[in-house]
């Protein structure tokens, strides 16, 4: 049921393999006229709507209204959407049929939830970035701050709310308890887009000190910067010394930087005024593809900067199945996206195109009871689940960190000789707050699988685990001598979940690949500037998309591959892509530009996103015209220009003068608003987590989503390297001390000393 707020959610579901059947009033769903349009067709609903049935029931029919409680009451999932939901024209709503039918798993999509003083504000993409953060963290250092592209932030909370719907009915698979969700955007936003509390410290806009946020404009916007070339630009994304060696190598080795403090960062960045002016000279007569392929030899991360027709013209998109032709419109076909998830070894996606208004009976196609309950006793959706995480930096490393809030236990596998990312801390601390925030839960292993003895521990892991999750680079667990098919003869019941930059497969899948180089190649970068903007001026280096919302599709795909190992015994292999995720979160954009190039008539949203100035040094606020009527209603509460009425109110006072009127409007948050945020203190998606590591408590997440019947995450301290060797080699596998000290003297394994 519902409209745009829930149909990307139960898009995820169907590519999955859901029988998703979509209610839509007389006259069809309100969504169906959301541009932009082709031939007269919402794109928008077309995507979302796919591999989807439609039925059309009449809320003032009193047996379309008996029909709808029933349909409900043989699900295993409903979705609506809206504060009203749709269910409410048929007298019911997500909180009233899950107290009805306590094995229902109902979800209730709104923008800000059903409570709070915020609960009837209206949100479109635009407000979501300025009340999640992601508005101040964009833009040049000074002057208007940047809008990132529209269609991240609905997209992002999508698989939010996906995640937590799924993760409640594995749940009720187990113990018969079914749940209600109320499910907020703006909360999903702010916890999956880029988090301001939670992995990546870049996220969290730059700590001065432990307990201070930054709260001025986005810094180190050129530390992965992008070039000029002969038809177009590129990036390049220098981290290692070995990285810088090969780009030393490439400007032929000039004596300016031949100082070995140049393998540092910090070193580069200081020089970057001379240093980027010698590569813009060296790369200024190269096409992109020159400079990709000699980059590529040379180890230098670097990607071209496509636009996004570009992006749809690779090869790279068409070889490995991530684009679909579909019907967009009654007899008019265009190239779309087809969906993230790969499956052993197959796409998942797009099949069939959105049906008509009432194509479809109001009946299940599977009249088979559903199973309610296992007949087991939990409190949380994974409790008994073990997973063995090789995952490193956000969407690695976030992957566990999702499945050990919800009871599974999570063990992190670490090296010696290749510490994660994440535990980078600064000067004087023992552990990163992001490695706090990210590995909260989990149990710490220190293993090196490149030891033979290293390698037979693992095995025996592998053999009394239910998942693996890994983000190598393609090939390197196969390497290793973990290959899926190597998994699956130590255990044919395990889940293999992974993530790559570009793909298990395919002509990119090989490169180095880092998320401002995924944005880069995907057209997500050409997308994220402003009309404002000079040539090769682009505003995406301090945000890490897609990396989180990667974390969430991979989840997804691993918890559906979880519940068809219920039901068969048999596990999977899932490979999400990193790239394919950002350019389906943008999904209505490329599918537009497609219909465009193939010279079909496009008639493009009629929605006004603008930033503008309010009092305060640097304060601003968004505004969104989403209609005619917002237009009107403007007209009512402004006597003149848009922005000079802003300009000299209170950007809070703006807002809340625009929401009273119907227009969607809001502030602009720096991460250290949020946690004042009147909407976040009433329905507190976070709570505070202590570690014995740091001197005050963290503000951290409290759940996916509002439960009415699974508990909190805990909030077990985050562990340091090898913490729990001992213990899981006595519990898991039963090696006595002995056995334990002979693998560590061996270096198979390692454990954690802490410093005198």
């Amino acid at each position: 049921m519902g409209g745009a707020e829930s149909d990307g959610v139960s898009r995820l579901f169907a590519d999955l393999g859901a029988d998703v059947l979509k209610i839509e009033p007389p006259g069809g769903s309100p969504a169906r006229r959301v541009g932009p349009s082709v031939v007269g067709t919402s794109v928008q609903f077309a995507l979302q709507n796919a591999n989807k049935r439609s039925a059309v029931l009449d809320p003032s029919d009193a047996a379309d209204r008996a029909r709808l409680i029933d349909l409900a009451g043989a699900a295993d999932i409903v979705v609506d959407g809206g504060n009203p939901g749709a269910a409410a024209a048929f007298g019911t709503s997500c909180a009233v049929l899950a107290q009805r039918f306590t094995h229902l798993v109902t979800l209730s999509v709104t923008d800000f939830g059903t409570s709070g003083p915020r609960a009837s504000w209206r949100a479109t993409d635009a407000v979501l970035y300025a009340l999640s953060t992601a508005l101040s963290r964009t833009g040049p250092t000074s002057g208007t701050p940047v809008l990132p592209p529209v269609g991240i932030a609905s997209a992002t909370a999508a698989a939010q709310a996906a995640w937590a719907a799924l993760a409640a009915y594995y749940r009720r698979l187990r113990d018969g308890t079914g749940d209600y969700i109320d499910f907020s955007r703006f909360e999903g936003v702010l916890q999956s887009l880029d988090p301001p509390f939670g992995s990546e410290g870049q996220a969290a806009v730059g700590v001065k000190r432990t307990d201070e946020l930054w709260r001025g404009r986005p810094r180190n916007q050129q530390i992965y910067p992008i070039f000029g070339c002969r038809d177009g630009y590129v990036r390049i994304c220098l981290l290692s010394p070995r990285q810088w060696r090969g780009m030393f190598g490439w400007l032929g080795e000039p004596e300016q930087f031949a100082d070995p403090k140049f393998d540092t960062i910090a070193a580069r960045y200081a020089a970057s005024r001379d240093l980027n002016a010698a590569i813009a000279e060296l790369f200024s007569g190269q096409t992109m593809t020159e400079l990709v392929a000699e980059g590529q030899a040379r180890g230098v991360p670097i990607a071209a900067v496509l636009s996004p027709a570009q992006t749809l013209a690779s090869n790279h998109f068409r070889q490995v199945g991530a684009l679909t032709d579909t019907e967009l419109a009654r007899g008019v076909e265009a190239v779309v996206p087809a969906g993230p998830f790969v499956v052993d070894g197959n796409r998942a996606g797009l099949t069939r195109p959105a049906p008509a208004p009432g194509a479809d009976d109001a009946a299940w196609t599977d009249i088979t009871p559903r199973p309610v309950s296992g007949g087991e006793t939990i409190s949380r959706p994974f409790e008994g689940m073990r997973i063995l995480d090789l995952g490193v930096i956000v969407a690695g490393g976030e992957l566990g960190r999702l499945f050990a809030d919800l009871g599974a236990e999570v063990i992190k596998i670490e090296s010696a000789a290749y510490p994660d990312g994440l535990r980078q801390a600064p000067p004087g601390m023992a552990m990163s707050r992001s490695w706090a925030l990210t590995h909260r839960n989990e149990y710490g292993l220190g293993l090196d699988l490149r030891h033979r003895d290293g390698a037979q521990v693992f095995a025996a892991l592998v053999a009394q685990s239910d998942a693996v999750f890994a983000n190598f680079k393609p090939g390197t667990l196969a390497s290793l001598g973990f290959s899926y098919e190597r998994l699956r003869e130590l255990n044919p019941a395990i889940v293999l979940a992974e993530s790559s930059a570009f793909g298990a497969t395919g002509p990119w899948s090989a490169r180095m690949g880092y998320g401002p180089l995924v944005r880069a190649t995907t057209g997500v970068t050409w997308l994220w500037t402003s009309p404002d903007a000079g040539p090769g001026e682009f505003y995406d280096a301090t945000t890490v998309f897609p990396d989180h919302v990667s974390a969430r599709i991979t989840a997804i795909a691993a918890l559906a591959a979880l519940v068809q190992c219920r039901a068969s015994g048999t596990g999977a292999h899932v490979h999400i892509s990193q790239a394919e995720a950002a350019v389906n979160q943008l999904a209505t954009v490329y599918a537009t530009e497609s219909a465009r190039a193939a010279g079909l008539p496009v008639l493009d949203d009629a929605v006004q996103h603008g930033v503008y100035p309010c009092a305060g040094e640097d304060e601003w606020c968004v505004v969104s015209l989403r209609s005619d009527d917002d237009r009107a209603a403007l007209a009512t509460v402004v006597d003149g220009d848009l922005a000079q009425w802003t300009r000299t109110r209170d950007k809070t006072d703006v807002a809340n003068a625009l929401q009273r009127a119907g227009i969607a409007a809001a502030p602009m948050n720096r991460a250290v608003d949020v946690l004042t945020d009147p909407q976040v203190r009433f329905r507190k998606p976070y709570t505070d987590m202590a570690h014995p590591l740091f001197d005050a408590p963290m503000p951290t997440e409290t759940g996916p989503a509002p439960y009415a019947n699974i508990a909190p995450a805990e909030r077990r301290p985050a562990p340091m390297p090898g913490e729990h060797t001992r213990e899981i080699c006595q519990k898991v596998l039963g090696l006595t001390s002995q056995d334990t000290d002979r693998l560590i003297a061996q270096g198979a394994l390692f454990t954690y000393r802490e410093r005198p």
